[in-house]
């Protein structure tokens, strides 16, 4: 007859030796016929004497009711007497962010959550349930993440239609964070390109957090010659700068690249990206900024608050690279060349405006006038696309692109640095970093 197995389960059950007045969530361990809590959070919050008892006394199916740390099934068929103990002296005790008492299981972790929309007061640090890889995806340890605009669209959720994907009167995703950057933990068994230790970077769901899954797919190796902070940088907003001048675009060499918003967090990448494949580019930003816009390459840098670049001298561009959309498509027009194509990357955020109807009238009027006209005006959305994450680790190692970081901030100070990213006066990249 074949042994029996130990499994670890999750449940919500009333333990035994707990008071009645009590809500208890239990995590267990399982073996044949027979359930052990591994780990029990309360609320209210247990009194000390009641901690004392739970944590100390011999019940048959209550005597390891504390954190088990690094439990697994596997040490746990290996060594089977771990739960003969009538109590386990390891157990430490931590309050959980909700001011439950939690005897905390290793399998918890601390993450940015909003159970509603609205602003950033509504994001919460709190105590979840630390996710399994599937058999595909991987396990990371988060080491850094960073913020884009579509955290705090889905935050809000606006434009409205965000909301038909996320949940119409409360948000279903409600972790935050997409940028990820971290060493992996575990692997699903059809995993084959990384190992637990591995330094990462990708795009994930949930990134604002201890631990996050994603799909193998949506992961690189992080380059050598960058931190996590800097790897966490690049995904979105590198996706979208190359996808819009190499796909929407077809940049090539020679060619007089305008961008627009070249200090923000897209615009530093396509910059970047624009010269590493050979343009001439010319950079629009604010007085601020323009140094910093001349340093990571732009040929030329034009002050928007002394001119405007639609009546630049006569200049002509082949791609107008444009991530803040502040002027008329027929005044781009004028400085397109006559097979020029003008790529919507953005647009300003309008509080007022929550369906994004002027936002969303530009590529309106842009496929119109594309039908009309030589030049192109045309817009999309930016997807993870494994080839091109390996082009951008290339372009990031040869040191042909480097992130640039505005502010870091820490895990629980997530509202913060999307309140700050709200503003719309970052430099580069707001970053989140994790010890």
């Amino acid at each position: 007859m074949q042994e029996a197995k130990w499994h670890l389960q999750d449940s919500s059950a009333r333990c035994s030796n707990v008071p009645s007045k009590y809500e208890v969530r239990c995590s267990y361990v399982r073996h044949s016929n027979f359930s052990y809590p591994l780990s029990v959070c309360t609320n209210p919050p247990l009194g000390t004497e009641d901690v004392k008892s739970l944590s100390h006394r011999p019940d048959a199916h209550q005597k390891n009711s504390v954190e088990i740390s690094g439990v697994t099934a596997e040490n746990l068929n290996r060594h089977p007497s771990l739960m003969a103990a009538p109590y386990l002296e390891a157990a430490r005790y931590r309050a959980c962010a909700s001011r439950r008492a939690c005897i905390r299981s290793a399998h918890d972790m601390k993450a940015a959550v909003h159970a509603q929309y609205g602003s950033p007061d509504v994001v919460q640090i709190k105590d979840v349930e630390k996710s399994a890889p599937a058999n595909n995806e991987v396990s990371i340890k988060v080491r850094a993440a960073s913020v884009n605009p579509v955290d705090w669209h889905y935050l809000r959720g606006t434009p409205y239609m965000v909301r038909i994907m996320s949940g119409l009167r409360k948000p279903k995703i409600t972790r935050l964070g997409i940028d990820v950057a971290g060493a992996v933990e575990a692997v699903g068994r059809k995993v084959t390109r990384f190992k637990p230790g591995d330094e990462v970077f990708g795009t994930c769901r949930g990134a604002f957090a201890e631990y996050a899954c994603t799909q193998e797919s949506a992961l690189g190796m992080k380059p050598n010659n960058l931190t996590f902070e800097q790897a966490a940088c690049a995904p979105v907003a590198a996706f979208t700068a190359l996808q819009g001048l190499r796909g929407k675009g077809r940049i090539q060499p020679g060619q007089k690249v305008l961008i627009n918003a070249a200090a923000g967090d897209v615009g530093t990448f396509a910059v970047q990206i624009a010269k590493a494949f050979g343009a001439d580019v010319t950079g629009v930003c604010s007085t601020r900024n323009v140094d910093m816009v001349r340093s990571i390459g732009a040929d030329q840098v034009i002050d928007y608050t002394r001119e405007d670049f639609t009546r630049s001298g006569g200049q002509h561009y082949d791609i107008i690279f444009d991530g803040f959309v502040n002027h008329s498509l027929s005044a781009c027009k004028r400085i397109l060349k006559p097979k020029g194509i003008y790529i919507i990357v953005g647009g300003p955020s309008d509080p007022s405006d929550p369906w994004m109807f002027r936002v969303m009238a530009v590529p309106i009027k842009g496929f119109v006038l594309s039908r009309f006209a030589s030049q192109k005006f045309v817009t999309f959305i930016a997807r993870s696309i494994k080839e091109d994450l390996a082009l951008m680790r290339e372009l990031l190692e040869t040191g042909k692109v480097t992130p640039v970081i505005d502010r870091r901030y820490g895990l629980s100070e997530v509202p913060e640095a999307l309140r700050y990213l709200e503003e719309g006066h970052a430099r580069g990249k707001v970053v989140i970093t994790l010890d």
